[in-house]
């Protein structure tokens, strides 16, 4: 027989971590159940805390964020909807206490390092966050008046008021350390190296949108706006107003954004047409629901051919109906149908098809290597360009994706940076902080609430449309109060509590067997994992979460636990007569640049 599958090393941090789904899959490794628990508590400073360190803007993205620990959530095991984790993360920024002298300060005594940062988004001011309390001397410049890039630029009032992003980027702007340079663009990396600086960081974002090339783009150009450029014109307040009827092009989060501030600015008649089906749309499903919800038609697998125009104005969007049909090689494409082309009048027209870096003030005789793209050739895992000086973050180093990622990519820069700085290999990346205590509280009882019950998720109070509508600065979620955020609390899973099983205790009676609602452990002869998981007790099809595996027990078997279903209700552990199981909360913290704390203790 093949030999089986080696004894799971539980000591290994990356094993209980992938366990913990929603923070393996948050880019920024937030502990999630950690701050859901003190929300149920009541503990908000302490979970707003929690967030802070991990991701940095916590109120900004219980507003914002992509929310890819959500579609990992196990609670999707148990009915249809995660966990709200983004908008609890929210109702501990709401409810916070004044946590200024809880935060980091940068210490009195200057290390001698001086830092650049170019761009005053999410990914450089994260590398702020974490270098100005190592004693580095930064200096922040931006062509805007104030920081935030393109939190402030890019995402509308509505959904993000700016009171928000004013103080959680004063949070870290008033750690010490961080000179401001706003109003200052950078025309020259050239001149940025000449300035005696240590060291360079590019989160300059990926400010440009990109255009669409058909007939007629330049007759109607005066009412045709590419969408990131408008909607930062809208926040910053150039432009008040828009024509009754406009089309938005583009299926992602942008074009949401440009319909519903359309929406605000006058537009009665507001379509979002995309190219694609509504299923592949990059927009995230909610941003998609909340436009519907404001009465804004979404029309698909059109794609646009011509802008129509007269008498020197726009007058509409002529678009060729296709389909998708499957190639002889089994491609997907999109194909025409041969239908009459559809045409769409309107007023303005907005082109949210996407974005692409901008390096017009990077001097290509530095050293610095481009790619066929036009992007940065960056480490991703050290963020450090072919200039070693130079690092890169955000959008600006890999392309556009969300605020999540640019805090990601702020904090491993920033470990860079600093190794960098101290002449150490960059490859030497700190190791996490990771603690596994057991939640016993008596035979049956645990420190944790492990009832897994049926229940749905709670909807997001609203502002009533007829005054969200007419203005684009009155917030249209209104968040949790205090009783809903607990409600919702509840259905947190706390897969964060391990099911940890000693051998040595086992007596192989197989009562965690029997009890086991979900028939996740089975005791069986070990073998190739290829052969083991389907004959478990229920196949283990899910190859991407691994089979937690005991060494041999006395009778030859092996536990193993399928780590993919599980519902950490510990009734394995209290049904086990000897022990053997136990249930204990593991917690990781990841490894960051700097090494202060928050001063409040949230363990």
């Amino acid at each position: 027989m093949a030999p089986g599958l080696p004894p799971t090393d539980i000591r290994n941090p990356d094993y209980f971590h992938k366990v913990v789904d929603c923070q393996w899959a948050c880019p920024a490794h937030t502990p999630v159940p950690e701050y859901i628990r003190l929300i149920a508590a009541g503990r908000y400073t302490d979970a707003y805390l929690v967030n802070w360190r991990s991701n940095v803007f916590p109120g900004i993205l219980g507003r914002t964020c992509d929310r890819p620990c959500e579609p990992a959530c196990r609670r999707g095991r148990v009915e249809a909807e995660p966990v709200a984790i983004c908008r609890l993360k929210r109702v501990a920024a709401d409810n916070k206490e004044d946590v200024g002298a809880l935060l980091p300060k940068a210490p009195s005594h200057r290390n001698g390092r001086r830092i650049a940062l170019i761009g005053a988004g999410p990914a450089s001011l994260t590398v702020a966050r974490d270098l100005a309390p190592l004693g580095y001397e930064i200096v922040l410049f931006d062509g805007e008046q104030r920081g935030g890039g393109m939190i402030r630029s890019q995402i509308p009032r509505f959904r993000l008021p700016e009171e928000v992003i004013d103080e959680e980027v004063g949070y870290i702007t008033e750690i010490g350390n961080i000179e401001t340079r706003y109003g200052e663009r950078v025309g020259s990396l050239r001149a940025v190296l000449a300035g005696n600086f240590d060291a360079v960081f590019v989160g300059t974002g990926a400010p440009r949108g990109r255009d669409l090339d058909i007939p007629g783009r330049r007759e109607g150009a005066a009412n045709i706006h590419i969408g990131i450029d408008w909607l930062a014109n809208v926040s910053f307040g150039h432009i008040d107003r828009i024509g009754r009827r406009v089309v938005v092009l583009g299926g992602g989060n942008t074009a949401m954004d440009c319909c519903r501030t359309a929406r605000r600015l006058g537009g009665e008649d507001v379509k979002v047409v995309v190219r694609s089906g509504f299923e592949e749309m990059k927009a995230s499903p909610w941003e998609k629901e909340d436009a519907i919800h404001e009465g804004i038609p979404i029309l698909n697998y059109l794609v646009p051919k011509e802008f129509t125009h007269a008498n020197g104005r726009l007058t509409g969007v002529l678009f060729e109906k296709v389909a998708a049909r499957i190639d002889g090689n089994g491609r997907r494409q999109l194909l025409p149908t041969g239908e009459p082309d559809i045409h769409l009048e309107c007023d303005d027209v907005l082109v949210a098809i996407g974005q692409e870096n901008a390096f017009p003030w990077i001097e290509r005789d530095l050293g610095l290597e481009f790619d066929a793209r036009g992007l940065p050739r960056v480490d991703p895992k050290t963020h450090q360009s072919t200039l070693p000086k130079v690092f890169f973050g955000g959008d600006a180093a890999f392309g556009p994706k969300n605020i999540i990622w640019a805090v990601a990519h702020g904090h491993e820069a920033a470990i860079s940076i600093d190794l960098f700085c101290r002449g150490e290999s960059l490859g030497t990346r700190p190791s996490p902080m990771t603690n596994l205590v057991s939640q016993k509280m008596g035979i049956h009882e645990w420190s944790y609430d492990n009832e897994v019950s049926l229940d749905l998720r709670y909807k997001v109070p609203l502002r009533d449309q007829a005054i969200a509508l007419k203005d684009i600065r009155a917030e249209v979620e209104l968040g949790f109060d205090r009783e809903l955020a607990y409600a919702e609390t509840q259905r947190c899973l706390n897969c964060d509590v391990e099911t940890v099983f000693t051998r040595d205790l086992c007596i192989e009676c197989d009562a965690c067997v029997d009890i086991c609602p979900m028939d996740c452990i089975t005791f069986t002869e070990n073998g190739p994992e290829d052969e083991l998981r389907p004959r478990l007790r229920a196949p283990a099809v899910n190859l991407t979460q691994d089979l937690y595996v005991s060494d041999m027990l006395k009778t030859g078997r092996v536990m193993v636990k399928d780590e993919d279903v599980c519902l950490h209700c510990g009734l394995c552990a209290e049904r086990c007569p000897t022990g053997a199981w136990d249930m204990q909360k593991f917690l990781l913290e990841p490894g960051h640049a700097y090494g202060a704390k928050p001063c409040r203790h949230h363990a």
